[in-house]
């Protein structure tokens, strides 16, 4: 756990208990800290005060005594409406920071690496981690990602932390300069929290707070939002520029283009790495998060030969397009974290043909925007309570397909069908474009069941029992 050894003694609040905020609250405990806690939860209390912290209601309490508050960035602390507690703590002059910060405070001789973006940041942080740990770097990796930055072991000089950073973390994250900083994409999102469309735009944009030469800004050109923060770090030309993209072709920068991947950061452009030899790595999506990372740790000082290497055997995200099993040249992939359209869309324009599960709780806007992909869906198999509305919908698209109720029977009979048709490049997909609450615990054990079902269906057709994947 990270030492705030600067905290001790002094008294600090945590506002908000989730994972991250008892990590906080321990971290600073064993820190000599003393901790206040608050949720507005009841039952996040109780927790925190049967392990023993002090509970303070922060929205009543004389606040005079601290200069710090630890604040969960999923609690809205400007829009759309501040929470009263932060409002309280502005009006006393005290700082609201995010565990993010603690770390940077503790750690000032690390390097750090910050990954953001709309889309892809799980997938481009995982693989920098995978990246520089075959590179036999010290480093960490977590953040947003889901592993709190506060359980870190101290890294210190020659050390590195990796960082998912969201734009709630960002605004509260103050003393970090990125030596690697890396924004992927903007699309609308959380646009609320961020009073709009601009505010989201500029949280995005602090990823490269303070950044001058020799740092590097890695930044996806392969939308409106990114290429006009690009043209302004361009102009100011106070750090390092590398953009990536996934369509083609960017001066100076690493790219996707001709089945290929490109780096022309020396002005070279060369080719240093196909994009079929990384088989976790696929659709054009995941071709800008291969671009963002091999030009982060490219930055960073790893050589390109091991880059290469490392992708290659980047294992994916679990249900994120994760390949479980293939046999007889049908893939199975897992795309169980799929729980609304627009995330299936990413896997719908990735394989073809496609043998595809879908179903589960519909989100509001059910299967609209996926029209244009239908042509590639060789048989659907629908589960759970979205069976009749998407039943209807595929009628209305021409798609056949089979009412299956459980996951079981429709990998079973999507394997069957697939198995018997023999394509070339054929994929059972599971990418369900629904939440799994009518049938899973959550979206992990509804993956997990599927690459047990698509497990047991591989070593049925081996005669030895074992599985390729």
């Amino acid at each position: 756990m990270i030492d705030l050894f600067y905290m001790e003694g002094m008294p600090v609040a945590v506002m908000g208990l989730g994972k991250s905020g008892l990590t906080t609250a321990a971290a600073l405990r064993r820190s000599g800290a003393e901790v206040w806690v608050w949720d507005d939860n009841p039952a996040s209390r109780a927790t925190a005060e049967a392990d023993g912290f002090r509970v303070v209601d922060l929205s009543t309490a004389d606040l005079s005594e601290l200069t710090t508050i630890v604040w969960s960035p999923g609690i809205p602390h400007t829009h759309p409406a501040p929470h009263p507690v932060a409002l309280r703590a502005r009006a006393a002059g005290i700082e609201l920071v995010c565990d993010v910060e603690l770390l940077g405070r503790a750690e000032r001789d690390a390097a750090f690496i910050g990954i953001t973006g709309t889309n892809g940041k799980s997938t481009t942080t995982t693989l920098i981690g995978h990246i520089m740990a075959a590179a036999k770097r010290p480093i960490s990796v977590g953040g947003n990602l889901g592993t709190p930055v506060l359980t870190f072991a101290p890294l210190g000089s020659g050390g590195t932390h990796i960082l998912e950073m969201s734009s709630y973390q960002l605004e509260l994250t103050f003393s970090i300069t990125f030596d690697v900083a890396v924004l992927l994409n903007v699309t609308p999102d959380h646009l609320a929290r961020h009073g709009g469309m601009d505010g989201y735009v500029a949280a995005k944009k602090l990823i490269f707070h303070r950044q001058t030469a020799p740092r590097t800004a890695v930044i996806g050109v392969d939308d409106d939002h990114c290429r006009a923060i690009f043209a302004a770090l361009t102009a100011a030309a106070d750090q390092r520029i590398w953009p990536i993209s996934a369509r083609g072709p960017v001066a100076g920068g690493v790219y996707a283009a001709d089945g290929g991947l490109i780096d022309d950061t020396e002005g070279r452009a060369e080719r240093v790495a196909e994009l079929a030899d990384f088989p976790n790595l696929l659709g054009a999506h995941n071709w800008q998060n291969a671009a963002a990372a091999f030009a982060a740790c490219k930055a960073a000082g790893v050589p390109t030969a091991i880059i290469v290497t490392a992708m290659r055997s980047f294992p994916g995200l679990a249900h994120r397009q994760q390949l479980v099993a293939s046999v007889q040249g049908v893939r199975f992939v897992n795309d169980s974290k799929a729980t609304n359209a627009d995330a299936t869309e990413k896997a719908l324009a990735t394989f073809n043909p496609i043998y595809w599960i879908l179903g589960g709780q519909a989100k509001d806007t059910g299967l609209a925007g996926l029209e244009g992909y239908m042509g590639r869906v060789r048989h659907a198999f629908l589960i759970g309570e979205a069976e009749d509305q998407f039943a209807a919908w595929l009628d209305g698209q021409g798609v056949a397909h089979t009412r299956c109720g459980t996951l079981d029977v429709a990998t079973a009979k999507a394997a069957g069908l697939a198995l018997a048709e023999g394509l070339s490049d054929a994929c059972v997909l599971l990418s369900p474009a629904c939440a799994s609450w009518d049938q899973f615990a959550n979206f992990e054990k509804r993956g997990e069941a599927f690459a047990a079902y698509a497990d047991a269906i591989a070593k049925a057709q081996q005669p030895d029992g074992s599985v390729d994947a």
